[in-house]
């Protein structure tokens, strides 16, 4: 397969999007590992943010991190990307429609991770608006602490404010919701595409993939409604 068939041809689109899939599964663990930081925060013995601002501070301060941030949206806009050109495609071929609502026996969500990925595309713009331009261009909200005489952004502190109004939250809600349904179609997808899949091991791979989905959504949720219910913070 030549690159201009990997960006052109529905097998290509899907290849692309199966390895960019991928690649974003597995950042959202170790995206998903470092905001778990706040939780240090927990109890009466919590650590006030310390642990999150200095593994914020190294994501951001690292050059190699800061690289592979660059590789990371690539891979979010052509993932979003194709998979728009896949969606037009899939509805250009069903374009007479049908005289009775058809279902081939798929879940709902698997058919409709055009819209589950519109909604995670408008969460996201939430996302870097309250947190990532901040941190990188406006310093908005931000006031950086003090560890060991090294200055470091308080993102903890950003995170407590930005999740004190309950709107922020149920959106945020919501948006983590979206992502477990596009990721419980999506998980399982990604590595059938690539070709890691059989009888044999179908059930165990779904199973990850629900069960990926469920624990992924239900962490990025805790965050923001320890915050609002004053858990942590």
């Amino acid at each position: 397969m030549t690159w201009k068939q990997a960006f052109t041809s529905s097998v290509g689109k899907k290849l692309v999007m199966g390895l960019t899939g991928v690649f974003l599964i597995l950042f959202l663990v170790v995206h998903a590992g470092i905001n778990a930081c706040v939780f240090a925060d927990l109890g009466e013995n919590g650590d006030n943010g310390a642990m999150f601002n200095k593994a914020a501070h190294f994501m951001g301060s690292t050059v190699l991190i800061r690289i592979m941030e660059i590789g990371l949206f690539a891979g979010i806009i052509l993932h979003i990307y194709q998979g728009y050109l896949l969606t037009l495609e899939n509805k250009a071929k069903r374009s007479v429609g049908y005289a009775v609502a058809y279902n081939d026996g798929s879940k709902w969500y698997s058919r409709s991770m055009g819209l589950l990925g519109t909604l995670i595309l408008l969460f996201l713009v939430l996302h870097l608006y309250h947190f990532w331009t901040p941190a990188r261009f406006t310093g908005k909200g931000l006031v950086d602490v003090d560890y060991n005489g090294i200055a470091m952004h308080n993102m903890f502190g950003l995170m407590k404010a930005t999740f004190t109004e309950a709107w922020i939250v149920v959106v945020y809600a919501l948006g983590c919701i979206s992502l477990a349904y596009h990721l419980a179609h999506g998980f399982q997808s990604a590595f059938k595409t690539l070709g890691v899949h059989n009888k044999r091991y179908n059930l165990m791979l779904i199973s990850l993939g629900y069960g990926y989905a469920i624990i992924i959504a239900l962490l990025f949720i805790s965050m923001p409604l320890s915050f609002f219910m004053g858990w942590i913070g």
